[in-house]
């Protein structure tokens, strides 16, 4: 063999084992080097990095946030009846700085040991403490998140530095006889959910109508009250009124009476002055001569005497005598009575 093959041969054989000693980290990414089986302590971040070709290897751990599945598993419950959860996710995050230990307590899969055995273990001793019913409906929304602070809770004393973000668990599988029985509960139960509504419905409808005839009431009520009190204040009105036009005749009435007895007062006054014996004398005498028939007798001429008497005795009445003279003159004395018929002649 020649030199220059030699060389060559050198030269590729270099340039082998230079390449197959670069390596490349990806970001998010942390690399752990094994030699000999050993873990070495040193740990390399994203970039090229080289190590010692055939003796040291590495190995990329992922220090983002990543979901790890379970898938298909088995769960019996406290009845017996075994049940499957098709798939589980467990979103986690290691940090680049706990690498290094876990790595060394639980290798570079630690996820299987910590997290997938986990899932199968916590969920287990969940089912056997409860009934199908419980872990399939009524509890079924809790096993996420009590599956996610069982697993949290181990991993804090276990491998710090993993935390557990985020449980997701599908609805199990249960026996296909149980699942028929299942659907029908819950289609009875929609039944049972539809005549609540219903009911509730009517109930509703029955309370807006009970609601509005109370309204309805109300206002007739309220009307009522207005228009009686409309009335009351008509009436207090016309009391009003009534009792100022009483008023108002009344003391038109007293003022009237007033004036009345003013002018009656008054007037008694003007007579006792006016009313002298002179002024009696004189309306007689126009009494007199305003009569339209004339008497003739002998006693005649006694009423203008007596009427002078009187004058002069200041208004006294008249006596005995006098009172017996016109009596005579009334009914005329016994000449006029027997008067000759030439004198009724006469007369006639």
């Amino acid at each position: 063999m020649s030199v220059g093959a030699v060389v060559v041969a050198g030269v590729a054989l270099m340039f082998a084992l230079l390449i197959s000693s670069i390596h490349r980290i990806d970001e998010g990414h942390v690399a752990v080097y094994y030699r000999g089986g050993a873990l070495l302590k040193a740990t390399s971040g994203p970039g090229y990095h080289i190590m010692l070709p055939f003796i040291t290897s590495n190995r990329v751990v992922q220090t983002t946030l990543q979901t790890d599945e379970v898938k298909n598993v088995p769960c019996g419950t406290s009845g017996g009846v075994m049940i499957y959860f098709d798939r589980i996710e467990v979103v986690n995050i290691l940090a680049a700085d706990a690498v290094y230990d876990i790595v060394k307590n639980y290798t570079a899969d630690y996820d299987k040991t910590l997290i997938f055995n986990k899932v199968h273990h916590e969920l287990n001793q969940f089912c056997s403490v409860h009934s199908l019913q419980e872990v399939y409906i009524e509890l079924f929304d809790q096993i996420d998140e009590n599956l996610k602070i069982a697993l949290q809770q181990d991993l804090t004393s276990m491998a710090p530095g993993l935390f557990i973000q985020a449980v997701r668990v599908t609805k199990p599988k249960i026996p296909e006889a149980i699942r028929r029985n299942y659907e029908l509960m819950e289609g009875e139960k929609t039944k049972l959910m539809i005549a609540a509504q219903r009911q509730k419905v009517v109930e509703k409808e029955a309370e807006t109508e009970r609601k509005k005839a109370i309204i309805e009431a109300e206002k007739v009520a309220q009307v009522s009250k207005i228009q009686f009190e409309q009335k009351v204040q008509e009436k207090e009105t016309e009391k009003k009124m009534s009792e100022l036009e009483d008023t108002a005749f009344l003391a038109r009435q007293t003022t009237k009476a007033d004036a009345e007895y003013y002018t009656a007062l008054k007037t008694a006054e003007s007579n006792k002055v006016k009313l002298t014996p002179q002024f009696l004398e004189l309306m007689r005498y126009q009494a007199i001569s305003a009569n339209a028939k004339v008497y003739f007798g002998r006693d005649i001429p006694s009423m203008f005497l007596d009427g002078m008497m009187l004058g002069a005795r200041g208004g006294q009445p008249p006596t005995s005598g006098g009172q017996q003279r016109d009596a005579s003159t009334a009914e005329g004395s016994p000449g006029d009575s027997q008067a000759s018929p030439q004198q009724q002649q006469q007369q006639h």
